[in-house]
């Protein structure tokens, strides 16, 4: 048994122990916080900590609220399951169940910071001791622990690991340059392809990655080609651009970890709201089932055109007349800077896509609400899911770094994504017929 397996189940015994011998409960009115939401921010405390990339971090949102999910519905079973078959004990507790399926996952995927994640496993089944008996507790944590067991051990399968060679993008005849309008590493850092093996992992509803690949990136000899790189030259570079001094600080401002941006406002619009235990469950399922899934396919394009960046595309131009070696883009002198992959599509776009389909198929479009961005002071207000998506567009524009196309179609890809995930899985229960 691993480490932190075993100080897992060391910590549940634990507390199991106390809540037997050693707690008194106060009447069962007692206010106790919704798990969800409570483990939605650890989540999101612990990724940060971590400085996890937001492509990466995909996945593990995905494999939490997965989790969740499959840990709740087994007790109480409203929604066909996504992958564990239901098969919790009688009486176990739901909420119990939420957190050690959270907890379990975030232990797994951060060990090191299992102690701190062991606290707040105390925290949240000591509150939950307040409103619910030992016995329940303790089959409800015993569960949420086989679920996360489960899907952990599911996704370990996946094609994350190990990962491939480093992608140094196609390079032309030897002693050549590399082949005009395909990538190859950018500086400053000039670092290998990310995420390659995101473009071949099994997804988790996809029939395939590249169910909804995109088609191939505009021809460099096309007017539109000719426009969207005419736009990012001019709005997105760091010296000389019209840009107002707002165009310029929302592209800093959406310099965010993506899947964990939109988990915020989610659980913004929800504490607004007022949800339910159990309509954040299948929530967050589905909003961070789809950003993963959405991953993959935008991945799947990415590799499969490898089309360069702005700074390559303009720097070197597709004749020596056009070439421009000076110009540098806004987000070049702001950490992470240009990403380290292919450009088509905008991977922000594709995710940011598939989270606003999910909230604005959940709440409406035209729901008001704000953002925060760990890479800078405060927040951003919205009128609308579709005008957040609009302003991403911008954002990755005028910081330099994509083409408008890129983003506009990575919205569509998406979107596509999302429609397929909500039509196929974690669906309400059809009682008249068997789960698969």
């Amino acid at each position: 048994m691993s480490r932190t397996r075993a100080l897992t189940r060391f910590v549940v015994t634990v507390l199991i122990v106390v809540f037997l011998f050693g707690a008194s409960r106060p009447s069962a009115l007692a206010a106790t916080p919704d798990p969800v939401l409570q483990w939605i921010g650890i989540m999101n405390d612990t990724i940060l900590a971590e400085g996890t990339s937001p492509f990466f971090t995909s996945r593990t949102t995905a494999m939490v609220s997965a989790s969740v999910f499959e840990a709740v519905n087994g007790i109480d079973r409203r929604f066909q399951p996504l992958h564990v078959r239901p098969n919790a004990p009688g009486g176990a507790s739901q909420r119990a169940a939420a957190i050690q399926a959270a907890y379990a996952i975030l232990a797994l995927a951060y060990p090191d910071r299992v102690p701190m994640l062991s606290t707040q496993l105390n925290a949240s089944l000591s509150t939950l001791a307040l409103t619910e008996s030992a016995r329940s507790i303790s089959d409800g944590a015993a569960w949420g622990q086989a679920v996360a067991d489960a899907i952990w051990a599911w996704r370990q399968a996946d094609g994350f690991a190990p990962p491939p060679p480093p992608f140094e993008g196609v390079l032309g005849i030897v002693g050549t340059p590399a082949a005009i309008g395909h990538w190859r590493p950018t500086p400053p850092p000039n670092a290998p392809g990310a995420g390659t093996q995101l473009a071949t992992m099994t997804p988790w509803v996809l029939v395939r990655a590249s169910q909804f690949r995109l088609p191939p990136p505009y021809s460099l000899s096309s007017a539109q080609y000719a426009a969207d790189l005419n736009e990012t030259k001019t709005m997105g570079a760091f010296a000389g651009s019209p840009r107002t001094a707002d165009q310029s600080e929302l592209a800093l401002f959406w310099q965010s970890n993506t899947p964990l941006t939109w988990n915020r406002v989610a659980a913004q619009i929800s504490a607004d709201r007022g949800l339910s235990f159990h309509e954040n469950v299948h929530l967050f399922a589905l909003l961070n089932v789809t950003m993963a899934d959405a991953v993959i396919a935008c991945w799947d394009s990415k590799y499969r055109y490898s089309f360069w960046r702005p700074i390559t595309a303009i720097r070197e131009g597709l004749t020596p007349s056009d070439a421009d070696p000076s110009w540098e883009p806004w987000l070049d002198f702001f950490p992470p800077g240009t990403p380290a992959f292919p450009e088509y599509p905008s991977a922000h776009a594709s995710i940011s896509g598939s989270a606003a389909l999910v909230l604005a198929s959940r709440f409406g479009d035209n729901t008001s609400f704000t953002v925060t961005s760990e890479s800078r002071p405060g927040t951003r207000s919205f009128s609308s899911f579709s005008g957040a998506v609009a302003e991403i567009a911008d954002a990755r524009v005028f910081g330099g770094i994509h083409f408008r196309t890129s983003c506009e179609l990575g919205n569509t890809l998406g979107r596509n994504v999302a429609n397929f995930v909500a039509r196929h899985v974690m669906r309400a229960r059809d009682d008249d017929h068997d789960d698969q």
